[in-house]
Formats: structure tokens, C-alpha cells, sequence
């Protein structure tokens, strides 16, 4: 049982180096008296149990997906318009892209894949392998499969954007007429 709590507290000493600098759990640690470490665990324990038992699951899992992607792109586009920063912007935008391919194929697929016990878990724990930059997941699938699928379906989705964009023009015009009638109509009664 000793072996067990030292090799918990050398992992805690470990966890407690590498989020030394972060403020925000500094600031936590003085207002509340808890170790960072401490707060860091219990946090990513919520998260897992609130996605394992499908506790709002969904809503993590988009802000699990958007918020650190968004703000790290954000990060990377005032670093290239600054002092350069080019490799971390597209490694965001082709985090993005995967992100899109795989956010499309759930719309389709999503009535199976809730079926699939601990989804929000896997779901969760691609979206971390995708976008983390010590595994460059999403840079593995681009370079794999999405870049050669997409380079060679290039003409068919620019002809199928184009044709949705003429028939959300044509939509769009016909709901202006009808609402500009519909307007005339009332005016007179």
C-alpha cells in the first residue's frame, strides 16, 4: 500500500511541475488552499465522469472540441500576423478540417453512434488526440487519408457548393417575394 500512495505523490510532484506557471491554478490554490495538483485531478475527474455516465456529454464534449482549438487558433493567427507562427496556423486549420469531415459524418451516422456505450468517452479522447500537439492526431489523418479524399473529390464539392449556393440565392429570393407579399396583404387589410 505504501508503493501505491509514494507512486501517487511522485505523480502528483510531476503534475505539480508541469502547471507550476499557470496563474489561473495559482490564484485557485491561495483562494481555496488546495494544491494546483489537487485541483487538476479532481477537475479532469469530473470531466471524465460526467462524459462516462453521459452527464451532458454532448455540451462537453463541443467545448472540449471548440474552446482550446479556438483559443491555441486564435493564439497562432496573432502570432503569424506578429513574428511568424506559420506552422501552428495550419497545424490548427487542418485540425479544423478534420474536425469538420468527422462533425459532418456524425450528422449522418449519429443515430448508430449513440448506441455505442462510452461514446462520449471515445468521442472525448479522439478529439484530445486530434488536436494536442504532442500527438498531431489530426495531422495524421489529413496527411493519411483527408488530404488525398479531398485533393480527389476537389471538383465534385466545389460543383455541389456551387449548386447549394445558387439554390440558398433561389430559396432566399422566393422567401423575400413571399414575405414582401405577404406584407402587401397586410397592409391592405
Amino acid at each position: 500500500m505504501d508503493a501505491v500512495k509514494d507512486a501517487a505523490h511522485a505523480q502528483l510532484a510531476e503534475l505539480r511541475m508541469k502547471i507550476d506557471d499557470n496563474e489561473l491554478l495559482h490564484s485557485l490554490e491561495q483562494k481555496y488552499n488546495i494544491p494546483k495538483e489537487r485541483i487538476v485531478v479532481g477537475g479532469v475527474l469530473v470531466i471524465f465522469f460526467a462524459i462516462a455516465f453521459g452527464l451532458t456529454a454532448a455540451s462537453l464534449c463541443s467545448i472540449i472540441g471548440f474552446a482550446y482549438p479556438s483559443y491555441k487558433s486564435f493564439e497562432a493567427i496573432e502570432k503569424r500576423t506578429g513574428s511568424g507562427g506559420g506552422p501552428e496556423v495550419t497545424q490548427w486549420l487542418i485540425y479544423w478540417v478534420v474536425f469538420s469531415f468527422f462533425s459532418i459524418i456524425e450528422v449522418f451516422v449519429d443515430t448508430l453512434l449513440y448506441w455505442i456505450p462510452f461514446y462520449w468517452a471515445f468521442k472525448v479522447a479522439f478529439l484530445l488526440w486530434a488536436m494536442l500537439p504532442q500527438t498531431r492526431g489530426a495531422k495524421f489523418l489529413y496527411d493519411s487519408f483527408l488530404k488525398d479524399f479531398l485533393r480527389s473529390n476537389e471538383s465534385k464539392i466545389d460543383a455541389a457548393l456551387e449548386n447549394a449556393s445558387k439554390t440558398a440565392a433561389s430559396v432566399a429570393k422566393e422567401a423575400k417575394e413571399v414575405a414582401s407579399n405577404m406584407g402587401a396583404n397586410l397592409k391592405s387589410d
